[in-house]
């Protein structure tokens, strides 16, 4: 990808003039099964500007989720610099609206409301570990939509991902959805950009959008050519990922003290969480598992993981070891009186730092 960068074709994108942005639009376009598809600086300027060009109305209402990236993750921005009003509905476990819910946030046609004008999906979804949406349960919200007239824009930051797990097409999905915005870094692990792709009048809203929000650049070129790599070569790979995610999540669930959910691991992300007997808290166990060099994060009370085209099955195999290493000697340190603890009963720092993992 960097020798890409260094060797890209470029020019002018603000006059429509850089052949490799170009060239990578058209990709993307083609992989979505859309008319037309351009791309932004970030995934929160793709999710940002699509909204807005679909509720080009101020007032207008977005129905999301309530654990929806564009909800939790996206500094409101679509509120602050587009007027938009979001009706939040609450997310199921595996990342649906329930459709009952989504039926009955749909405002009616009154001055008393502020009128309907998006519903939001997220595949995969972020907050909901990696869950993917079916096929079939996004054909009924799009029936729902086109009863109502209504736009449907998905999250697909992760979409490829979502693909892979449901064994089909990525257009399958997009096919589904009246606009899609997908990333190219994350697992397709370019260095930035998003892409958003959809009818080509609302393509040319979201690039009048993009150029207000400052996202109009000159020789993108070098940020596109990665990009195309990611589509071409990267989106074949993501299986790999997801039999490794796979694999940490079944040794976990094999591993005393931890909780997880098997069924809700669909992807490239794992999520789990520590018992009370583990005599750990998830800050304590992420700061020790950075000092054996592995990177992970507190997440929504557990500790998430996240395998990409970087972590090799190896990597995961070691991850494991250092997980039950580290839980063992929180329990035995606990209980031997061999360390300092917490008042709380997690082990401190300083204590992990004298435990490698074999």
């Amino acid at each position: 990808m960097r020798h890409a960068m260094a060797t890209a074709e470029v020019g002018d994108d603000v006059y429509g003039e850089d052949p490799t942005v170009l060239k990578l639009q058209q990709l993307a376009a083609k992989a979505m099964g859309k008319e037309a598809a351009i791309w932004v600086p970030s995934g929160t300027m793709g999710n940002l500007s699509a909204v807005l060009a679909h509720c080009h109305e101020r007032g207008s209402e977005a129905i999301v989720g309530d654990e929806s990236h564009v909800y939790q993750y996206e500094a409101g921005g679509m509120s602050c610099l587009g007027g938009v009003a979001f009706n939040v509905i609450p997310t199921d476990l595996n990342g649906e609206l329930p459709l009952e819910a989504l039926s009955a946030a749909i405002r009616p046609d009154d001055q008393h409301c502020a009128r309907t004008a998006l519903i939001c999906l997220e595949n995969s979804h972020n907050r909901c570990g990696g869950s993917v949406l079916s096929l079939e349960y996004m054909q009924q919200v799009k029936a729902l939509a086109d009863a109502k007239g209504l736009a449907v824009h998905l999250d697909g930051a992760r979409v490829f991902n979502a693909a892979v797990a449901l064994g089909v097409h990525v257009s399958a999905i997009a096919h589904l959805v009246t606009s899609v915005q997908f990333c190219l870094s994350k697992g397709l692990g370019a260095p930035a950009g998003s892409m958003v792709a959809g009818p080509k009048h609302f393509i040319d809203r979201v690039h009048r959008l993009r150029k207000m929000l400052g996202g109009g650049m000159r020789q993108v070129g070098v940020l596109a050519a990665p990009g195309i790599l990611a589509l071409e070569r990267m989106s074949r790979r993501l299986a790999e990922d997801h039999y490794n995610a796979r694999y940490l999540a079944q040794e976990l669930s094999k591993t005393p003290h931890v909780d997880i959910n098997l069924d809700l691991v669909h992807t490239n992300i794992v999520v789990f969480r520590l018992l009370k007997s583990s005599q750990l808290t998830v800050e304590d166990l992420v700061d020790a598992l950075q000092q054996h060099g592995i990177l992970c994060l507190p997440f929504r009370g557990g500790v998430r993981l996240v395998t990409h085209n970087d972590v090799s099955a190896e990597d995961c195999k070691q991850a494991i070891v250092a997980i039950r290493s580290l839980l063992e000697f929180a329990r035995a340190i606990k209980f031997n009186g061999t360390g300092n603890s917490h008042a709380n009963g997690a082990v401190s720092n300083e204590a992990f730092a004298l435990k490698a993992y074999e």
